[in-house]
């Protein structure tokens, strides 16, 4: 019976398991060395015809490198305003079409004339922005300073079409670097030339100086108040019963709310300034770079990538060889 087995021959089974499991590893790690051993072997055998490879590789590209003529770029950084994005991307596209059907008439209507279209291309990709968790939570704790104010509205206004209109890079890529440069100038400024946005631009600019003369003359009245105020706690000698202050026998304002009301003034000032600094163009122009050598990655460079080209070919002829004769030998 199994169940009379003695736990003498119980050990005795589960030492041959054991040794089988060390002998069935030990196997492994023999056919492991053996596979090294083994290419360590056909790369020596092979490694006078490796390095000729590579040699022959590097002066090819070396070669090459100096016969091809350099590569230029532009990066413009731009920001489209009034929810233009969509149409950034649209016009960009547009002009790397016109490139690829090379439309010399779409280009002197824009003002360039005798284009290059050898190497020349546009992109555009969305600037990423640099920002960290903790920045964030002390912006979130002083917009709860505002919380009780009529200016938190603005703030998040700003804020939502801050983060929703993001910096954007245009790349323009060229040879010929004096044409590149007029070329990304011509480009940008055809891009600004929507008539649909600059009229919308118009009607912004118009209501943020209007709103601008509006906030000075009341800012004007409440610093007339406040003056008026002052000058009759200095006839009072400082002493005053109440800190509000009646309006032509209206409701009595608090002189505390009458100063928030003007930094309020203030701010909003300030706010549409800016707006009309900002939002002169569809896509407002950040920086406007210079020419500069298109740097390839390591493995992009003519100098490294033939040599890897050979080798990798000496290595697929081999397999190939290899197999063959294996398949041979077993018909």
């Amino acid at each position: 019976m199994a169940s009379n087995q003695s736990p003498s021959s119980q050990n005795n089974s589960d030492e041959i398991d054991l040794g089988q499991l060390f002998q069935l590893i030990g196997r492994g790690f023999d056919a492991v060395f053996r596979w090294i051993l083994r290419v360590f072997l056909y790369l020596k055998k092979n490694m006078f015809l490796l390095i000729g490879l590579v040699v022959v590789g590097l002066a090819i590209g070396y070669g090459l490198n100096q016969i091809i003529s350099k590569k230029y770029k532009t990066e413009v950084i731009v920001k489209p305003q009034i929810e233009s994005k969509n149409y950034l991307y649209d016009v960009v596209g547009e002009i790397q079409s016109n490139i690829k059907s090379k439309d010399t008439l779409f280009f002197k209507s824009i003002g360039i004339d005798n284009i290059d279209f050898n190497g020349l291309n546009i992109e555009i990709s969305r600037v990423a922005e640099v920002g960290g968790s903790e920045s964030d939570i002390k912006y979130l704790e002083l917009l709860q300073s505002f919380e009780n104010t009529d200016a938190i509205a603005d703030i998040v206004r700003a804020e939502l079409q801050n983060k929703s209109s993001f910096n954007h890079r245009i790349t323009f890529s060229y040879k010929d670097a004096t044409f590149g440069k007029v070329f990304a100038e011509k480009a940008v400024n055809y891009i600004n030339t929507n008539t649909y946005y600059n009229n919308l631009l118009e009607v912004y600019r118009k209501n943020a100086m209007g709103r601008i003369e509006a906030n000075e003359k009341l800012l004007k009245q409440v610093d007339e108040i406040i003056e008026n105020y002052t000058d009759g706690l200095v006839s009072n000698n400082g002493n005053s019963s109440t800190e509000r202050i009646v309006l032509d026998n209206q409701e009595q304002v608090n002189i505390a709310d009458l100063f928030e009301y003007k930094t309020s003034l203030i701010r909003d000032i300030e706010t549409k300034r800016l707006e009309l600094e900002e939002r002169i163009a569809p896509v407002s122009i950040i920086n406007m770079g210079q020419p500069q050598v298109e740097q390839k990655s390591f493995f992009g460079k003519s100098i490294v990538l033939i040599p890897v080209i050979f080798v990798s070919v000496f290595f697929i002829l081999a397999a190939v060889v290899y197999l063959n004769k294996k398949a041979q030998s077993l018909i």
